[in-house]
Protein backbone atom coordinates (compact mmCIF):
# COMPACT_ATOMS: atom_id res chain seq x y z
CA UNK A 1 0.00 0.00 0.00
CA UNK A 2 1.20 3.58 -0.94
CA UNK A 3 1.75 5.52 2.18
CA UNK A 4 2.29 8.86 0.36
CA UNK A 5 -0.92 8.99 -1.91
CA UNK A 6 -1.01 10.07 -4.93
CA UNK A 7 -0.49 6.34 -6.85
CA UNK A 8 -3.19 3.97 -7.34
CA UNK A 9 -3.32 3.51 -10.90
CA UNK A 10 -3.37 0.38 -10.99
CA UNK A 11 -6.26 0.49 -8.45
CA UNK A 12 -7.96 3.18 -11.53
CA UNK A 13 -6.95 0.19 -13.77
CA UNK A 14 -8.51 -2.90 -12.20
CA UNK A 15 -11.35 -1.44 -11.32
CA UNK A 16 -12.21 -1.13 -15.39
CA UNK A 17 -11.23 -4.40 -16.14
CA UNK A 18 -14.02 -5.79 -13.69
CA UNK A 19 -15.95 -2.98 -15.52
CA UNK A 20 -15.07 -4.76 -18.56
CA UNK A 21 -15.83 -8.42 -17.22
CA UNK A 22 -19.43 -7.17 -15.52
CA UNK A 23 -20.21 -5.51 -19.22
CA UNK A 24 -19.14 -9.23 -20.50
CA UNK A 25 -20.84 -11.18 -18.09
CA UNK A 26 -23.36 -13.71 -19.61
CA UNK A 27 -27.08 -12.83 -19.11
CA UNK A 28 -30.42 -14.52 -20.02
CA UNK A 29 -32.04 -13.26 -22.81
CA UNK A 30 -35.07 -11.55 -21.05
CA UNK A 31 -32.24 -9.36 -18.77
CA UNK A 32 -30.17 -8.20 -21.78
CA UNK A 33 -31.32 -5.10 -21.83
CA UNK A 34 -31.16 -4.30 -17.84
CA UNK A 35 -27.55 -4.81 -18.21
CA UNK A 36 -26.01 -1.39 -16.50
CA UNK A 37 -23.60 0.63 -18.37
CA UNK A 38 -20.81 -0.37 -15.85
CA UNK A 39 -17.73 1.03 -17.65
CA UNK A 40 -19.30 4.45 -18.09
CA UNK A 41 -20.34 4.39 -14.44
CA UNK A 42 -16.81 3.85 -13.74
CA UNK A 43 -15.32 6.40 -15.53
CA UNK A 44 -17.95 9.12 -14.40
CA UNK A 45 -16.99 8.28 -10.73
CA UNK A 46 -13.02 8.69 -12.06
CA UNK A 47 -13.67 11.58 -13.91
CA UNK A 48 -15.68 12.81 -10.78
CA UNK A 49 -13.05 12.28 -8.10
CA UNK A 50 -9.70 12.74 -10.32
CA UNK A 51 -10.35 15.39 -12.51
CA UNK A 52 -6.91 16.12 -13.08
CA UNK A 53 -5.75 12.59 -13.51
CA UNK A 54 -8.81 10.52 -15.28
CA UNK A 55 -10.18 12.71 -18.30
CA UNK A 56 -10.76 12.56 -22.05
CA UNK A 57 -7.36 10.43 -22.99
CA UNK A 58 -8.64 7.80 -20.31
CA UNK A 59 -11.99 7.80 -21.94
CA UNK A 60 -10.90 7.17 -25.31
CA UNK A 61 -8.50 4.25 -24.52
CA UNK A 62 -11.26 2.92 -22.11
CA UNK A 63 -13.86 3.02 -24.74
CA UNK A 64 -11.70 1.26 -27.30
CA UNK A 65 -11.11 -1.03 -25.22
CA UNK A 66 -14.74 -1.80 -25.00
CA UNK A 67 -15.08 -1.72 -28.45
CA UNK A 68 -12.59 -4.52 -29.05
CA UNK A 69 -13.99 -6.48 -26.59
CA UNK A 70 -17.38 -5.62 -27.50
CA UNK A 71 -17.38 -5.88 -31.32
CA UNK A 72 -19.33 -2.95 -32.09
CA UNK A 73 -18.49 -0.71 -34.47
CA UNK A 74 -14.72 0.73 -33.98
CA UNK A 75 -14.97 4.16 -32.05
CA UNK A 76 -18.73 3.70 -31.46
CA UNK A 77 -17.56 3.25 -27.43
CA UNK A 78 -14.70 5.32 -27.76
CA UNK A 79 -17.23 8.21 -28.52
CA UNK A 80 -20.08 7.89 -26.33
CA UNK A 81 -17.10 7.43 -23.65
CA UNK A 82 -15.49 10.39 -24.62
CA UNK A 83 -19.13 12.60 -24.73
CA UNK A 84 -19.89 10.96 -20.66
CA UNK A 85 -16.09 12.22 -19.83
CA UNK A 86 -16.61 15.72 -21.55
CA UNK A 87 -19.66 16.48 -20.17
CA UNK A 88 -18.69 14.90 -16.46
CA UNK A 89 -15.99 17.16 -16.78
CA UNK A 90 -17.70 20.29 -16.84
CA UNK A 91 -19.96 19.49 -14.14
CA UNK A 92 -17.48 17.49 -11.90
CA UNK A 93 -17.71 20.63 -9.16
CA UNK A 94 -21.48 20.30 -9.37
CA UNK A 95 -21.32 16.60 -9.01
CA UNK A 96 -19.64 16.18 -6.15
CA UNK A 97 -21.65 18.09 -3.85
CA UNK A 98 -24.76 16.64 -5.27
CA UNK A 99 -26.38 13.95 -2.92
CA UNK A 100 -26.00 10.55 -4.24
CA UNK A 101 -29.78 10.58 -5.03
CA UNK A 102 -29.39 13.43 -7.26
CA UNK A 103 -26.03 12.15 -8.44
CA UNK A 104 -27.92 8.86 -9.71
CA UNK A 105 -30.14 11.01 -11.81
CA UNK A 106 -27.08 12.53 -13.19
CA UNK A 107 -25.95 8.95 -14.04
CA UNK A 108 -29.06 8.31 -15.77
CA UNK A 109 -29.05 11.38 -18.11
CA UNK A 110 -25.46 10.84 -18.59
CA UNK A 111 -25.83 6.83 -19.05
CA UNK A 112 -28.95 8.04 -21.23
CA UNK A 113 -27.15 10.53 -23.89
CA UNK A 114 -24.77 7.25 -24.17
CA UNK A 115 -27.69 4.84 -25.14
CA UNK A 116 -28.89 7.28 -27.35
CA UNK A 117 -25.65 7.73 -29.38
CA UNK A 118 -25.93 3.98 -29.52
CA UNK A 119 -29.29 3.62 -30.96
CA UNK A 120 -28.48 6.40 -33.53
CA UNK A 121 -25.64 4.97 -35.15
CA UNK A 122 -27.66 1.49 -35.05
CA UNK A 123 -30.35 3.30 -36.68
CA UNK A 124 -27.71 4.44 -40.02
CA UNK A 125 -27.05 0.07 -39.74
CA UNK A 126 -30.70 -0.70 -39.92
CA UNK A 127 -30.83 -2.36 -36.49
CA UNK A 128 -32.48 0.60 -34.24
CA UNK A 129 -35.08 -0.22 -31.28
CA UNK A 130 -38.54 0.85 -32.23
CA UNK A 131 -39.48 1.24 -28.69
CA UNK A 132 -37.72 3.08 -25.71
CA UNK A 133 -36.43 -0.05 -23.82
CA UNK A 134 -32.64 0.98 -25.29
CA UNK A 135 -32.98 3.59 -22.25
CA UNK A 136 -33.49 0.81 -19.45
CA UNK A 137 -29.60 0.36 -18.80
CA UNK A 138 -29.51 4.18 -17.96
CA UNK A 139 -32.09 3.67 -15.43
CA UNK A 140 -30.36 0.54 -13.88
CA UNK A 141 -27.14 2.21 -13.66
CA UNK A 142 -29.00 5.12 -11.71
CA UNK A 143 -30.46 2.36 -9.25
CA UNK A 144 -27.09 1.03 -9.26
CA UNK A 145 -24.77 4.17 -9.05
CA UNK A 146 -25.19 4.63 -5.09
CA UNK A 147 -23.73 1.76 -4.28
CA UNK A 148 -21.07 1.66 -6.41
CA UNK A 149 -20.14 5.18 -5.61
CA UNK A 150 -19.92 3.75 -1.99
CA UNK A 151 -17.42 0.90 -3.08
CA UNK A 152 -15.67 2.92 -5.29
CA UNK A 153 -14.72 5.82 -2.72
CA UNK A 154 -13.83 3.17 0.06
CA UNK A 155 -11.50 1.32 -2.81
CA UNK A 156 -10.13 4.73 -2.95
CA UNK A 157 -9.86 6.00 0.43
CA UNK A 158 -8.40 2.32 1.45
CA UNK A 159 -5.54 2.65 -1.22
CA UNK A 160 -5.14 6.38 -0.96
CA UNK A 161 -5.81 6.84 -4.52
CA UNK A 162 -4.97 10.35 -5.77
Amino acid sequence: MNNQGGGGGSIILATFLVGYMLSQMPLPQFAEWFRPEWVAMILIYWVMALPERVGLGTAALVGLGLDLIKGSPMGLNMLSLLIIAYLTLLLYKRLRMFPLVQQAVMVMVLVGINQLIFNWVHSFMGTRSDSLIFLLPALMSAVLWPWLFVVLRGLRRTFRVS
